[in-house]
């Protein structure tokens, strides 16, 4: 009886581990079924209201309707690098900051441009400083060496004929720390993405020396492109249409709804404000678009641009860089 008991016992935990391991199996079959590019990581969580496509790719299920089980991720600009390299990252969102990289090997291409401008240089109440060529010698603040604002800010300054590279000094901080670092004394301006440099302005008296969404320089260009790894083009060219197709449902929402994609950037927290109307207003200033052709002539115009900085080699040719960067993957 003892043995017809134990034999009993061991069939119903074998039955009983079949059925959850099938179970199990189900429910992967489904959600392999539902994501049909599996999951996804993206550097996005930089805190600035320009990240709206990803955060609204990912909140209306734009990136879900794709195929694609996206976890949007924090990191530094080294962590993205790498993550692009290792394919443990399949695209990023960024600036010209990264035309030096590709210059220097690294195999990412332009797939889209993504909005306008979103970066300021700002300067705290009572500075000597009133124009960029007043820059020159003196101590930046930006969140990090060779990032978005950073890039943004030599070009203002190569304009001014500033040399970026020897004639002011570049500090990182945190963001949420650039206030207190002109408090101290550290830095004499900063170049921050929004909402930092405009809350900073209409919190603490702040002025603005640049926006990009309104200075000649910048007014009309893509500010942020979304780029994609190279390899990843070649390996799989349809997971990354379907990563340009969630950008590019995104940005046609939020350029629809500036008011609710203000509201879910605060609701949600993906940034430092809780002011509605003036998120919105950014928003609308950003001109928020998925573009091709274009993006490819604004490639060319920041070659132009960075030409006078130094950090890209010397002569490039803008027309030629611009053909080998930008890839339309939507019509491939």
């Amino acid at each position: 009886m003892g043995k017809f008991k134990r034999l009993l016992s061991l069939t119903l935990v074998c039955a009983i581990s079949a059925f959850v391991t099938g179970c199990q199996k189900n429910v992967d079959q489904a959600v392999n079924s539902e994501y049909k590019y599996g999951k996804l990581k993206i550097q996005a969580l930089s805190g600035a209201v320009c990240g709206a496509p990803a955060y609204v790719a990912y909140e209306k299920g734009f990136f879900k309707e794709e195929g694609l089980d996206v976890e949007l991720v924090s990191g530094t600009l080294d962590e993205n690098k790498t993550g692009l390299a290792t394919g443990e990252f399949v695209v990023t969102n960024g600036d010209f900051q990264w035309f030096p990289s590709i210059q220097q090997g690294m195999n990412l291409k332009v797939i889209g441009g993504l909005h306008k401008g979103c970066i300021k240089i700002v300067l705290p109440p009572n500075s000597p400083i009133k124009t960029a060529a007043d820059l020159k010698g003196k101590n930046i603040g930006v969140d990090e060496i060779g990032g978005t604002p950073m890039s943004v800010a030599t070009i203002v300054l190569a304009n001014a004929g500033i040399n970026p590279q020897t004639e002011v000094t570049w500090k990182p901080y945190p963001l949420d720390q650039l206030n207190e670092a002109v408090s101290k004394g550290e830095v004499d301006a900063f170049a921050a993405w929004d909402p930092f440099g405009t809350l900073a302005v209409e919190n603490n008296g702040y002025t603005v020396l640049t926006d990009i969404s309104t200075d000649p320089l910048f007014k009309g260009k893509s500010c942020c492109f979304l780029y994609a790894s190279e390899n990843q083009i070649k390996e799989n060219p349809d997971k990354v249409k379907a990563i340009a197709r969630a950008y590019q449902k995104a940005d046609a929402w939020i350029k629809e709804h500036p008011e609710e994609t203000a509201q879910l950037e605060i609701d949600k927290k993906y940034i430092a404000s809780d002011d509605v109307k003036l998120v919105t207003q950014l928003i609308k200033s950003y001109d928020f678009e998925y573009t091709t052709d274009t993006a490819k002539d604004d490639i060319s115009y920041f070659v132009k641009k960075l030409d006078k900085t130094g950090f890209l080699k010397d002569n490039t040719d803008p027309a030629q860089f611009a053909n080998d960067t930008y890839y339309d993957i939507l019509k491939s």
